[in-house]
Parts: structure tokens; sequence; C-alpha cells
């Protein structure tokens, strides 16, 4: 049966898998894109992501909560110090899983997992956001008189 099964325990027991997950997460932060199998980048993507938002609001608590999660200094540091920036309006979905094949030695499929914000190629052909908002309705019709007739009158004067 499986009652209760929330997420994919990857064949491993819990302490290895959190070991695991935050070793994986460490280094999506430091290398902003990680090579691994699909199953292992579903399983980060739903480890990290959570960690990344609290990220973004830099407050002593949190800081220690991801640092229970991650467990290195160093990746902390850089997720509340660049990361965070950089995510800082994006209001969820912080990384991408893009499949790659299957690996040569044991035939399984692979994946790349990367932050959405650190892709170059993706990011450069679109624009830039726009901050106003047109509604479907039509905008205000002009009601000022065009000022081509005052200029013929101040011709005939002349």
């Amino acid at each position: 049966m499986r009652h209760g099964k929330k997420f994919n325990h990857l064949g491993r027991k819990t302490a290895h898998r959190k070991s695991m997950l935050a070793n994986m997460a460490c280094s999506l932060i430091e290398h902003k894109r990680i090579n691994t199998t699909v199953a292992k980048a579903k399983a980060l993507k739903q480890f990290v992501e959570p960690i990344i938002t609290k990220s973004k609001e830099d407050t002593t608590h949190n800081r220690r909560i991801v640092m229970s999660r991650l467990r290195q200094k160093e990746a902390v540091t850089e997720l509340f110090r660049d990361v965070a920036v950089k995510v800082g309006d994006r209001p969820g979905g912080y990384t991408r899983i893009i499949k790659l094949g299957n690996r040569l030695g044991d035939n399984a499929d692979m994946a790349m997992i990367e932050l959405v914000d650190y892709n170059e190629l993706y990011n450069a052909g679109k624009p830039a956001k726009k901050s106003t908002r047109r509604s479907r309705r039509g905008g205000k019709k002009s009601t000022t008189t065009p000022a081509v007739p005052e200029t013929k009158a101040t011709n005939e004067e002349e």
C-alpha cells in the first residue's frame, strides 16, 4: 500500500535522503545548474523551492531555518546575498527541469535542473517586463480640436 506517500523516497533511508538533497541543493545554489536523474531533480525541486522562498525575506529566523535544511554556511550566504536578490520579484517557479536523455551506463533518465533567472539563453529573447496594464475597453477619445484650422487663421491674417 502507498498510504501517505507524498514524496519520492528515492530508495534511501531518511537520513541519507535528507543529506543527499541538502548537498544537491547546495550544489544547485553554487553552480546554478546541475545534471542528475529525473527523479532526483523532481525531488530536489520540491526541496529547494520553499528554501528559496524563505530567502526572499532576510531575517535571522529565516536564515536559521534555511541553515538547518542546507547545512553549509557558504551556500546559505550565497542564497541570501545573490540568489534572493535575483528572484525577488518572482512569485514562485524558481527552478526549471530540462530532460537530457538516457545515461550511457545504466540507461537512467537524465535531466538538468537549473535556476530560472540565471539562464541567459532563455531570458535573452524576452522583452523587459511591462509595468502598465491595458484594459480591454477602449481608451478615452481625444476631445480637443485639431490645431490645423488655427494655423490657417494665422496665415490668412498675415
